[in-house]
């Protein structure tokens, strides 16, 4: 029988890291097809993809991935919870999925699943313990931290468990499996040669955070050795022809003429905006050049630069918390960026599987058909994402390339 694969990620870009995922992954179920639900051109820190979509899905089906679904923007820039829960939703929709790999620092489901027990439960005990912690000024991670840990009454086995941003992304997924009540089964590989921040190449394998500070020095040589030929081959002519966004300081500029413009109260309705935080915000935007400085005015014990990051991400893409929220009440369409023979035959048993799923392989087709306003809210965002993205491009900044770029098929 044949057994179907899911993986969640952002491939920023695909590298020898993501190519040991995915073969280690395949072997250890036995299986025949691989699913990616993939961000697009903008990611979960509060940043901007190295590569487009596109390019980016094209990496993945030259190794070992099957089919690619886009992982909407509204989900792609949230919180980890509402990143899991959009990608989960998504993969359990699709009816044929058998198995969702993860890559963690900790290779032991069981105690991710302690974690995940907790947050899907909440129990009274530790929702006190949360609040107590949020008191003291922490920010919403650090106090999740603290209180999980006081839960659970085991330093020793549970330390540095969610110091690890794979491992929070990890609980967060089986907790949205939980919520779901999906039937797929979940297991993780542990991260090989390298953590989630380390700054070296070792034995071929480096983190994407690395490598992006890599391509951006066009230091070739190492690039060409921590990507797989195929990868390294596309990236490289990205490179050469000024199609990439390093990061967010492309869009600096636009992003702090928006806040001067805002009102408190609309700064107020941007996600990760809270407690007062537009205030300091909009102080900040006044005075500032930089989203560098802009941070480093308002950062704070409350408030990490990963959130601050992808609220100023909200602000150039214009979600606000209606958005987020609506999202949080449908089942995502099903975006198709691009798929070999193998996944051609995965959208076949897709459609047969799930014959009501949204399923979009025209953007242009959906926009005009479909009824449903909060879908095609959520995919008019996409295509704005991705209008907005090109502006960063040294050149060719092109818009409507949802409607004119064909699907990948490699």
């Amino acid at each position: 029988m044949n057994k179907v694969l899911g993986i969640i990620a952002e491939y920023n870009p695909f590298h020898n890291g993501h190519v040991y995922h995915v073969n280690e992954s395949k072997k250890a179920v036995g299986a025949n097809y691989t699913v990616a639900i993939m961000s697009g051109n903008f990611v979960q820190r509060g940043d901007t993809s190295l590569t487009d979509k596109w390019t980016k899905a094209r990496m993945a089906l030259l190794n070992g991935i099957d089919l690619v679904i886009e992982l909407p923007v509204i989900y792609s820039v949230s919180s980890a919870e509402n990143f899991a829960s959009g990608a989960i939703k998504i993969l359990d929709s699709l009816k044929i999925v058998d198995y969702l790999s993860f890559g963690s620092e900790l290779c032991d489901v069981n105690l991710l699943n302690d974690f995940a027990n907790v947050l899907y439960e909440e129990p009274k005990e530790y929702i006190s313990i949360l609040n107590h912690e949020l008191g003291k000024g922490f920010s919403y991670p650090k106090a999740r931290e603290n209180a999980l840990l006081i839960y659970l009454n085991d330093i020793r086995k549970y330390a540095n468990i969610l110091s690890s941003p794979n491992n929070i992304l990890a609980i967060e997924y089986l907790k949205s499996l939980k919520q779901d009540k999906s039937n797929i089964a979940p297991f993780s590989i542990k991260r090989n040669k390298v953590d989630y921040n380390d700054t070296n190449i070792v034995d071929g394998f480096a983190s994407a955070t690395a490598i992006r500070k890599i391509a951006l020095t066009n230091d070739v040589w190492s690039l060409r050795r921590a990507m797989p030929k195929s990868s390294f081959d596309i990236m490289y002519e990205c490179l050469r022809s000024g199609k990439t966004v390093a990061n967010l300081s492309k869009f600096e500029q636009t992003i702090i003429y928006n806040l001067r413009r805002m009102s408190l109260e609309e700064i107020a309705d941007l996600p990760d905006v809270s407690e007062g935080l537009e205030h300091a915000i909009k102080n900040a935007a006044n005075s500032c050049n930089t989203i560098d400085e802009l941070i480093s005015i308002v950062k704070s014990k409350r408030y990490t630069v990963t959130r601050l990051k992808r609220a100023l991400l909200h602000c150039l893409l214009g979600i606000t918390k209606k958005d987020i929220l609506n999202s949080k009440k449908v089942v995502p369409y099903i975006r198709v960026l691009g798929f070999n023979e193998q996944g051609k035959e995965l959208l076949s048993g897709i459609a047969h599987a799930n014959p009501k799923l949204e399923l979009i392989t025209s953007v242009r087709d959906y926009l005009d058909t479909s009824s449903n306003k909060v879908l095609k809210s959520m995919l008019e965002k996409d295509v704005f994402a991705t209008d907005i993205y090109t502006l960063g491009y040294d050149y060719d900044s092109s818009s409507n390339l949802d409607f004119t770029t064909p699907i990948v098929k490699v």
